[in-house]
């Protein structure tokens, strides 16, 4: 709003912190405690009422200001138990989260399952294989339950060069020194 442009900050939030990846004891979860309400309720959530105290955290400039420590206490915090025991109890304490995803996992979720977002795609090379779809679906313009395969590298490289207006002959010229 002041014009100004906050620089990225790797996987972090650029002003609003804590908000980032953190390390569980099996795997990593994405937490939002930007604000002063979600800030107490996360650190209480975490065990870490004593860092509401703390003045290096006191206001969202502290916490900006000290980033990399918080992130420190917090990491050390949430890698002593599960994704799964944190996100509940983030989510039942109100602070937004989520689970980092593999991509077996991401297939496995229930909102991906409801949505129907994992697609069958036949590749040629692959044979029958499954990706993740687009999470919305228009009704004038429904997904069709198997995707088109990407397709190979240079596949429609002479399509392409046709529709620049390219002739065969020229095609097979650019094919035959290597350009192509």
């Amino acid at each position: 709003m002041k014009g100004e442009v906050a620089k990225q900050a790797g996987n972090d939030h650029p002003t609003s912190i804590p908000t980032g990846v953190f390390p569980t004891s099996d795997g990593h979860i994405n937490i939002a405690a930007s604000g002063d309400n979600l800030w107490k309720r996360c650190c209480e959530t975490l065990g870490a009422p004593e860092m509401l105290t703390d003045p290096d955290y006191a206001t969202g400039a502290k916490r900006s200001e000290n980033r990399k420590a918080l992130n420190e206490r917090f990491a050390a915090l949430t890698s002593t138990n599960t994704s799964a025991h944190w996100i509940a109890a983030l989510n039942k304490a109100g602070v937004p989260c989520g689970p980092i995803n593999s991509i077996d996992k991401t297939f496995a979720e229930p909102q991906v399952k409801h949505l129907g977002i994992a697609r069958r795609i036949r590749h040629r090379k692959l044979g029958e294989i499954r990706v993740v779809g687009q999470p919305i679906n228009l009704s004038r313009f429904p997904q069709p339950e198997t995707l088109g395969a990407t397709p190979d590298l240079g596949e429609h490289t002479g399509d392409v060069l046709a529709d620049l207006g390219y002739g065969d002959a020229d095609i097979k010229a650019l094919k035959a020194k290597g350009v192509i």
